[in-house]
């Protein structure tokens, strides 16, 4: 197979970049590792910044984003037993869209469907070759056959887990990480939002943010120990 932009990943990244480069004339193939239905049931971040929106719609995927989308000109920041707002329409004239990464993805794989562009899901034992070189190819199994793909460049967007970032020959690769001591508890929870913006809060026992997907569905985020497993955390400790 010959193509002129290999794609390692079939997650947003990927498939923005492929809606991109197929809108100015640039073929591309699309590999990612799991199946459709499992990209599509990551839940993943919801809020998006004007840039983003912006970047969406100049790529032709913005119509559902416009009409479904949560516009949110500011949120809320909650300590000490106070609250108060930050306005971003006054202070920069620009506001962020409640639309989850979910959504995003679909309307990225719509767009990538009607334009009968080629993705490979289920692409096992990747493996990059000659990435300095002019003639860069991609092998892979798929099927339980194994295949290659012959192209111009390979752009890897199969994030910090993924084979593209560990091919990068270690004196051409720079890293920056910060690691923190504490993670994160997520839920998902069809309940109404307890408010119409987000909620940042600072608390003695760590950080929690009250954030939502629509008007019936809820995320919650609160700090939590590295140590902690989700089933020491029931319902009743959650609320």
């Amino acid at each position: 197979m010959r193509t002129q932009v290999c794609i390692i990943g079939g997650g947003p990244s990927g498939l923005l970049l492929g809606q991109i480069l197929h809108q100015h004339g640039i073929d591309n193939v699309i590999l990612e590792r799991q199946t459709r239905d499992h990209v599509m049931s990551r839940i993943r971040a919801g809020v998006l910044e004007t840039g983003t929106c912006d970047m969406l719609r100049k790529a032709g995927v913005g119509e559902r984003l416009s009409r479904e989308g949560f516009t949110h000109e500011g949120t809320f920041i909650a300590a000490a037993g106070r609250q108060f707002r930050i306005d971003f329409q006054k202070h920069v004239q620009k506001h962020v869209t409640v639309y989850g990464q979910t959504e995003v993805t679909a309307d990225l794989y719509e767009a990538r469907d009607k334009a009968g562009l080629t993705t490979i899901h289920m692409a096992e034992g990747v493996t990059l070759h000659d990435i300095t070189s002019d003639a860069p190819s991609v092998t892979f199994v798929h099927n339980g056959q194994e295949q290659r793909i012959d192209c111009d460049f390979v752009a890897g967007c199969d994030g910090f887990h993924g084979v593209s970032r560990q091919t990068i020959p270690s004196e051409q690769r720079k890293e920056f990480e910060r690691v923190y001591p504490f993670g994160w508890l997520g839920i998902l929870s069809q309940t109404p939002p307890v408010s119409h913006e987000l909620i940042y809060a600072n608390h003695a026992r760590g950080f929690a943010l009250c954030s939502m997907r629509n008007e019936n569905l809820s995320r919650y985020y609160v700090q939590v120990s590295l140590d902690d497993k989700i089933d020491q955390w029931s319902d009743a400790r959650f609320w």
